[in-house]
């Protein structure tokens, strides 16, 4: 039988999904997960580990004569360190991990942000993998002496799919030490904020192989994408057009959208990004996304069924009630020693219903706040794909549109990370990049006037708290 499928693997915070799809049509043909440890800090051999768990749990080895091609996407900025023998000397410090917060001010006051933004079109945070690397060699250096090479999620797994480190442009644009309008890294970065410059993987066009898949993972000669970071990945798989913006829920929050141009942004709350077609993807990230919602439901003692089912059951404006969810600290503001603040508290509106409500109307209003700013640079929002685990949640969907100010489409419920390196594998595949469309479930428009009440109690005490 002739290679008729392809494999997307999406490695997030969370978990490791493998999804084979049919190569025509991209239907789903099979698929499986596994977990990944909690933390902000982990040994990256826990997702080749995931990765074989959620290939097997996919029966992938058996669909081995039918595999065309396979390709990663995974979550961004994470810091795989490895000595010369591809071994890591540090457990690899996730995107989410803020210890290195001291270390991006002191590069943005050393340099300055516009500085920043005409070399690598970021400003660092404590998300970016150099100041990680930076963190490393102010306080372990002799583990920062061990690292020959570094590398991101989607690059060591490539290397383990290949045997060979490799990446693309929409994962290297969110190191800090890369430039995504000129294509190309920047070793001077690494060697004032590192102390070296350690070996890199090789930044691939999207259309472009990786190399065969090993022998491990099953007797196919299928080829390997050049694979892509999460948010890269979701736009692909999602075929994102001009005027459409994504709004994905999951552990983190993003706001992004497609442009032919790159976008810059001084203040850093705009990340320059690439996707994973040649063109850009501007992108704001927020740290507290659906785990807001997980944390509401454990205070009130109930499962999320129950949790949604409150907020459905509250007052649409909570009550009153206004949640800042900065429960672990925040990127979008970048306020990562924040921490969440409850406002307009009164002995009426403290009920499980409207807890449960404010917890949802936080989450939508943080991420308004990000489509406010994508639209203050000129990137039309004129539609929100709304995705992600936390868009399962009916209370949010049914108040997004309202929160958001425009209209919100619902796709169908799917891997969409894994479904876009799918895609990408049938391009390097194929030589095209296959059209595969999408189902849109549910649509949404905004509904009355009290989205403007909710979003101006939030920006009052956005600003009030925190001054931004």
């Amino acid at each position: 039988m002739s290679p008729d499928l392809v494999v997307g693997i999406d490695s997030s915070t969370q978990s490791c999904k493998v999804v084979a799809v049919d190569i025509a049509t991209g239907a789903q043909l099979a698929a499986g997960s596994a977990s990944h440890p909690d933390g902000t800090a982990i040994d990256p051999r826990l997702w080749t580990q995931a990765l074989a768990e959620a290939w097997s749990a996919a029966g992938v080895e058996g669909l081995s004569g039918r595999l065309a091609g396979v390709s990663v996407a995974a979550q961004q900025h994470g810091m795989v360190g490895v000595d010369g023998n591809d071994n890591p000397v540090h457990d690899a410090l996730l995107w989410n991990d803020v210890r290195s917060a001291t270390d991006a001010a002191r590069m943005v006051a050393e340099l300055g942000a516009e500085a920043w933004v005409g070399s690598v079109n970021v400003v660092p945070v404590a998300s970016f993998t150099l100041t990680k690397l930076a963190w490393l060699a102010a306080n372990k250096p002799g583990v920062a002496a061990c690292v020959e090479a570094v590398g991101l999620p989607h690059d060591w797994l490539n290397l383990q799919l290949t045997g060979a480190w490799s990446t693309d442009r929409s994962d290297a644009s969110g190191t800090a030490y890369f430039d995504p309008v000129g294509n190309s890294y920047r070793p001077e970065l690494l060697e004032k904020f590192f102390g070296s410059v350690p070996v890199l993987p090789e930044v691939l066009a999207p259309h472009e192989s990786a190399g065969k898949l090993l022998p491990r993972w099953g007797p196919s000669a299928a080829v390997v994408g050049a694979g892509m970071g999460d948010n890269a990945g979701a736009a692909l798989g999602l075929e994102l057009a001009p005027g459409e913006v994504v709004v994905s829920i999951g552990t983190s929050g993003t706001v992004f959208a497609v442009s032919e141009a790159p976008i810059q942004d001084p203040s850093g709350q705009l990340a320059g990004f690439a996707d994973a077609t040649g063109r850009h993807l501007p992108l704001l990230a927020t740290i507290n996304a659906a785990r807001v919602m997980a944390a509401g439901a454990a205070m009130l003692n109930v499962d999320l069924a129950e949790f949604d089912r409150l907020a459905l059951a509250a007052a649409p404006d909570a009550g009153g009630l206004t949640l800042l969810p900065y429960l672990d600290g925040e990127r979008t503001p970048n306020l990562p020693d924040a921490t969440g603040t409850l406002v307009g508290m009164t002995r009426a509106n403290m009920t499980p219903e409207n807890m449960a409500r404010a917890s949802v109307l936080a989450v939508l209003n943080s991420l308004a706040d990000a489509l406010d700013a994508l639209t203050s640079f000129g990137v039309p929002v004129e539609r929100v794909l709304l995705i992600g685990g936390g868009s399962k949640s009916r209370a949010l969907r049914e108040a997004a549109a309202t929160i958001f100010g425009v209209p919100v489409d619902q796709p169908e419920q799917r891997e969409y990370v894994a479904l876009g390196a799918a895609r990408q594998a049938a391009w390097v595949a194929t030589g095209e990049l296959p059209v595969w469309g999408r189902r849109i479930e549910e649509s949404f428009t905004p509904d009355g006037g009290w989205g403007a009440t909710v979003r101006g109690r939030y920006i009052a005490a956005r600003q009030a708290f925190y001054g931004v």
